[in-house]
């Protein structure tokens, strides 16, 4: 006998993966990686941060981290100043063009979701807000 609640567990793991690796694949040609895009997202989202900062948030090690934001940096996205409450903090914050392809690659991924939801029908558009709560719920506990 099989358990609902498992089989629901991997339907929604199953379901959620999917929709995931689908909308990080919708990219523009020549558009930043997913971790460039996230560390700018992040920036303009919470402000200036500290590379462990963004490196907590992003879930990765300071190395990784530096990496992106070293890439970041060397193509003009951010920009790198002192802490001026504390001087031996270097602070990270996107640059002007750094919004702007952030800004893109957003709009060019909700461009994607939001054609896929315009081809569901009213009360699957429904029944997915109802689900999006749910989730939402369920992450937050």
């Amino acid at each position: 006998m099989s358990d609902p609640i498992h089989e629901l567990g991997a339907e929604l793991r199953t379901a959620i993966a999917r929709i995931y690796r689908r909308f990080r694949s919708e990219r523009a040609e020549g558009e930043l990686g997913d971790a460039a895009v996230e560390v700018l997202a992040g920036l303009v989202k919470g402000g200036p941060s500290t590379l462990t900062q963004l490196s907590e948030r992003g879930h990765v090690t300071t190395g990784s981290m530096s990496q992106t934001v070293n890439r970041l940096a060397d193509g003009g996205y951010l920009t790198r100043r002192r802490d001026p409450a504390d001087g031996r903090r270097v602070l990270l914050e996107a640059s002007e063009s750094g919004k702007r392809i952030g800004a893109a690659a957003r709009a060019h991924r909700e461009s994607w979701l939001y054609a896929r939801l315009s081809e569901l029908s009213e009360d699957e558009r429904a029944t997915l807000g109802r689900a999006a709560k749910l989730m939402q719920r369920v992450a937050d506990h």
